[in-house]
């Protein structure tokens, strides 16, 4: 399965941002504080996020990110087709073309990996994962861990504004 980093950070980034949006918007920082993600890296994605509909920004002071409909809404698959990726089994890319421009012994068994596992990504919202249990306990260990860094990385954007 071709599920590169970019989808991996997208879903991460995203859960994060259902998770923390719920009492404000979110910014980048902290997003890519508390997931360790690169900043740089996450404003690629949530444009790209923006750009699917999947996101909105909240401009001026208390600004950042929020989810731009209901968490229960957004299913995993739609994220990682937001940011270009694509979920897929074959070496050829789905296009049939593995061996001598055409199809391979095993295309069609790699083919239907593919779709199952789109399937199963496309019924997982992210208002589900949150309903997880351990998806709390997860997030608030995180917010817990940086909470300090992202204080002070607040306080030197208000300085800087």
């Amino acid at each position: 399965m071709r599920l590169t980093t970019k989808g991996r950070y997208a879903v991460t980034a995203m859960l994060d941002l259902a998770y923390h949006s719920q009492t404000r918007p979110v910014t980048l920082t902290d997003i890519a504080t508390r997931q360790t993600i690169s900043l740089s890296y996450l404003e690629q994605l949530f444009a790209r996020l923006r750009k699917g509909g999947m996101v909105k920004g909240v401009r001026g002071p208390g600004g950042g990110y929020t989810l731009s409909r209901n968490a229960h809404d957004i299913n995993i698959a739609d994220i990682i087709e937001a940011v270009d990726e694509t979920v897929d089994s074959t070496k050829c890319g789905g296009k049939a073309n593995c061996q001598n421009e055409q199809p391979c012994l095993t295309h069609d068994l790699w083919m239907g990996l593919s779709e199952q596992i789109r399937a199963y990504l496309k019924q997982i919202s992210l208002g589900q994962l949150l309903e997880r249990d351990m998806i709390g306990e997860v997030a608030k260990r995180q917010a817990d861990q940086f909470e300090h860094i992202i204080e002070l990385q607040s306080r030197q954007d208000r300085k800087s504004a």
